[in-house]
């Protein structure tokens, strides 16, 4: 399939490239001198954008001034382009007049266009202010600290991106069944609002008095803990389900102490719920073994025992000793990206039994691909391109010296 994304941010940049590690033909269009996320941060060394070369692995770009009629009408077409398998549109800076359902249908009635914004009415949102109306920063940090936590990962944002990955291809199948196009809308902020209903969190302060408030690094109703090994290491273990919960009583020679507790506790610790109410008398018990260990003294024993844990590492010290993040995952292969270098690159997560893995592609250069689509796309003939290119409609990083050698 072809789609079509006019987007800035992750969650729309994420989903077209989410479509394009499946095998979708995607087509990103932005202004002339890039769009807003150009030069989003991290940078490499050279000050080129790491963001955007992980935000649009694989897709075509074109570079169009959108102030311009000439432009907005070459953006239209490429968006209603003929053909069963076209006609897709995903983008969060939809425009009313120009790049809105509405207007773009006139030209493909069965047109699919999936819509994100930042709230229901319309209004913007980002990860960084949805996160804070609906609480969650309140619920994060240490305990006892009295001050907001917000987080660097942007949850909502990825939710939102597979969201609409699933909300097109929903549409899409819709469509191929013969009803036609439409326009998919959904908000980032109901996003986030429907996880929270989901996981319980609103029946929870609906039928109940207290608010749920921090609790650190551990597991909110169950038990997990972080702890500070001999060596000044710091993991985590989880005894989320009884299995869980017995395997760290016995990798840790701790069972007979547990049930100790128990009978001075006068309840069981099999039900997860007591492992959370009583989890500083549990930690109290595992704390002096794990200071007076290594991580190297319990990690094999560990993974032979099937525990769940991990050790709290730095990106830099995952991406050094962690060979999941490396070429040893065939989820990674080592891509040149112009312009910045090479460098382990993700293809998707997923693999599919009847298709070989898709090794991962490089982000396109701004415009590196407009004259492919001006006349393959938008059906312009050679003398229009040349005429678009030198009324500086379109741009092309290429397209100068295609002409000097011709």
């Amino acid at each position: 399939m072809r789609v079509v994304e006019g987007s800035a941010f992750v969650a729309v940049p994420l989903a077209g490239m989410t479509l394009a590690q499946m095998g979708a033909e995607v087509i990103r269009f932005d202004r002339l001198g890039g769009g807003l996320d150009a030069g989003r941060w991290p940078l490499a060394p050279n000050g080129q954008s790491l963001f955007w070369a992980g935000m649009n692995k694989g897709k075509k770009s074109i570079a169009v001034d959108m102030k311009s009629p000439e432009g907005r009408e070459l953006i239209t077409r490429i968006i209603t382009a003929p053909g069963q398998d076209a006609g897709l549109f995903l983008t969060n800076l939809r425009v009313r007049g120009w790049m809105d359902y509405e207007t773009l249908s006139q030209h493909r009635s069965d047109l699919i266009m999936v819509t994100l914004t930042g709230d229901r009415h319309g209004r913007p949102q980002v990860d960084y202010t949805v996160n804070p109306a609906l609480g969650i920063p309140h619920m994060t940090g240490p305990e006892g600290y009295t001050d907001p936590v917000a987080n660097a990962l942007p949850a909502w944002d990825l939710i939102a991106g597979n969201m609409c990955v699933s909300a097109l291809l929903a549409a899409e199948r819709h469509r191929l069944r013969g009803h036609g196009g439409q326009e998919v809308e959904l908000a980032l902020k109901d996003v986030a609002a429907a996880a929270l209903g989901h996981l319980g969190m609103i029946g929870d302060v609906t039928l109940n008095s207290g608010d749920r408030g921090k609790s650190g690094n551990a597991l909110f109703g169950a038990y997990g803990q972080d702890f500070v090994c001999a060596d000044g290491r710091r993991v985590m273990i989880i005894g989320l389900t009884d299995r869980q919960w017995r395997g760290i009583c016995k990798a840790t020679g701790t069972t007979e102490e547990m049930a100790a507790l128990e009978q001075r506790l006068g309840t069981s610790l099999t039900d997860e719920g007591n492992r959370w109410r009583f989890r500083d008398e549990i930690t109290a018990v595992l704390k002096p073994w794990f200071a007076q260990r290594r991580v190297s003294d319990f990690e094999a024993d560990f993974n032979k025992s099937g525990l769940t844990w991990s050790e709290f590492r730095t990106v830099r010290e995952a991406v050094e000793q962690d060979p999941d993040l490396g070429t040893d995952n065939p989820m990674f292969s080592p891509v040149m990206q112009p312009g910045i270098g090479k460098y382990p690159v993700p293809s998707h997560p997923a693999s599919f039994s009847a298709l070989p893995r898709a090794t991962a592609q490089p982000a396109p250069t701004l415009g590196q691909h407009t004259e492919e689509i001006l006349s393959d796309v938008a059906g312009c003939t050679g003398t229009e391109i040349a005429q678009l290119f030198d009324q500086g409609i379109v741009e092309s990083p290429d397209f100068s010296k295609s002409r000097t050698a011709a």
